[in-house]
């Protein structure tokens, strides 16, 4: 009986905060970041404000809702590949799969981009995310977490979707990206 209460009680979590997150990012889009206020989510949610804050921490956080997603998914393909798959390739295909794919005229790249708020929240997300990312990094290979190989990379992999995004193929120009950190700059016409 527990199991099943548990279970109810965790779907309806993750429907209100799905409800929140579709509310600010339809209201956002129709009206703009700073035209909208959390009380306003809240009501287009059907929720106090107070739960809309026990879910996001703050109004930029409802934009990025998959924002632990998007943090365990690029540690997970560092940690849960083959074990006969480099960190590199690993971390090359997740991220040519899933970040890149986000285009420049996305609504909600757009809304990033137009909203100095949200581009700054998104800088520290992905700041957290390098550190994280850094960190699996280290304990995969056996290398110091600061180690200029390890730091590099990490920051290196969430560069390379905002250079994919520009790209006419995403996907191709994140495996060109990784094939210059695999290959070096030697073998490129910049190296010539």
């Amino acid at each position: 009986m527990a199991e099943t209460t548990t279970g109810r009680r965790e779907r309806k979590k993750a429907r209100t905060r799905q409800a929140l997150a579709d509310a600010a990012l339809r209201l956002f889009t129709e009206r703009g970041f700073d035209d909208v206020g959390v009380r306003e989510i809240a009501e287009a949610a059907d929720v106090s404000l107070s739960t809309l804050f026990k879910h996001f921490p703050s109004k930029e956080a409802l934009v990025f809702d998959l924002d632990e997603d998007i943090e365990s998914g690029l540690v997970a393909a560092v940690r849960d590949r083959e074990p006969d798959r480099s960190v590199l390739h690993a971390l090359r295909d997740h991220i040519a799969n899933t970040h890149a794919s986000v285009r420049l005229d996305d609504p909600f790249f757009v809304l990033i981009e137009s909203t100095p708020a949200l581009r700054d929240y998104a800088r520290r997300m992905w700041s957290r995310h390098e550190k994280a990312l850094a960190a699996a990094l280290a304990e995969a290979t056996g290398l110091d977490p600061d180690a200029p190989a390890v730091t590099g990379l990490a920051h290196f992999a969430l560069e390379a979707p905002g250079i994919a995004r520009e790209s006419p193929d995403p996907a191709g120009t994140v495996h060109e990206l990784f094939a210059l950190l695999e290959q070096g700059w030697a073998g490129s016409a910049l190296g010539r």
